[in-house]
């Protein structure tokens, strides 16, 4: 073999592992997002900080992956559907937002998940542990338990003649009743009663949260559930018509009206889901990737909603707000 073919020879085969893996970077990828509630929250913005860190990473929507959406409206039969769906894509990899739709796609496939805003995995059963989950999801809690005894601290703070408070929770999801136990526990040393409304539909919810203000120095908690997400609006209209001051887990409820709210950064969910999604489409195993907590928190005040309630909220309360909307 003559010199110059046998250079050519060899460079061929150094570049050729080069153009192998710029192939397979530039193949199509299909990336599944299953969202359980419904699109008219702001979860349409969760899902476009989403898109844009994929993109940041060089995840290039028509290039080399495709984004397929699905909403479940907080209907467990259409949110088996949407899983289905997406798995026979087939989906590479699925982004789920919410219990609901990663209980679903667990139930009977093996595609990779990325979980985003769960409250308790390895409580639900969705994972062995926080550090190795194992099986093929991972992802990102929202919250711990112990964030459940802010909320009572801050409905005392923003309505301080308040002594009766019911938690809006889900009776059959293991997080919501977790929640709920942590308000009861430090509900007496701050004076609190502490009952429960478990959510069912709309008309059990507006039913009882009528009978519960008929009494006078009521408040409410609305924890994390997608029941709480689904029946947002009627929540924030029934506190406001009620005249109660409610704390709740998401900005979005203050946003369209509720009281005060005190949760995780969501859109830093999102951006740390796209992150493992990237990671994953480059060939890490899901089981292998910790699930992790939220490094973010923000408190939002409506003050239109606290004047209307004839609340005076303290300096000190709004010093630490990282939203006032008036």
């Amino acid at each position: 073999m003559r010199r110059r073919e046998f250079i050519a020879l060899i460079g061929g085969v150094t570049a050729w592992p080069l153009i192998a893996r710029a192939q397979q970077r530039e193949q199509m990828r299909r990336i599944g997002v299953l969202m359980g509630a419904a699109s008219e929250t702001d979860q349409q913005a969760g899902v476009a900080v989403f898109k844009e860190t994929l993109h940041q990473l060089d995840w290039i929507d028509g290039r080399n992956m495709r984004i397929e959406i699905r909403w479940a409206h907080g209907d467990p039969a259409e949110a088996r559907k949407d899983a289905e769906e997406l798995v026979a894509l087939p989906a590479d990899v699925i982004m789920v937002y919410g219990q609901l739709g990663l209980e679903v796609l667990l139930q009977a496939h093996s595609v990779p998940i990325v979980f985003c805003s769960v409250i308790d995995p390895v409580g639900g059963g969705f994972i062995d542990s926080l550090a190795r989950p194992g099986g093929n999801a991972t992802g990102f809690i929202s919250f711990d338990y112990a964030l459940a005894a802010k909320w009572a601290e801050l409905l005392k703070e923003i309505a301080p003649t308040v002594t009766r408070v019911a938690v809006l929770r889900v009776s059959a999801i293991t997080a919501s009743i977790g929640q709920f136990a942590v308000i009861q526990s430090v509900a007496p040393s701050i004076g609190l009663d502490v009952s429960v409304i478990n959510m069912r539909d709309a008309q059990q919810i507006e039913r009882d949260i009528t009978r519960f203000a008929s009494s006078p120095n009521g408040g409410l908690i609305v924890v994390g559930s997608g029941p709480a997400v689904v029946h947002q609006k009627l929540i924030v209209a029934l506190a406001a018509q009620h005249k109660l001051p409610t704390v709740y887990y998401r900005r979005y409820f203050v946003t369209s009206g509720g009281l005060i709210s005190y949760g995780s950064d969501v859109d830093d969910l999102y951006r740390g889901a796209a992150r493992y999604v990237d990671r994953i489409l480059k060939g890490e195993k899901p089981g292998d990737l910790p699930v992790q907590a939220p490094t973010k928190y923000e408190l939002v005040i409506n003050l239109k909603t606290a004047k209307a309630l004839g609340l005076s909220v303290s300096q000190s309360l709004l010093s630490r707000a990282d939203e006032v909307i008036e």
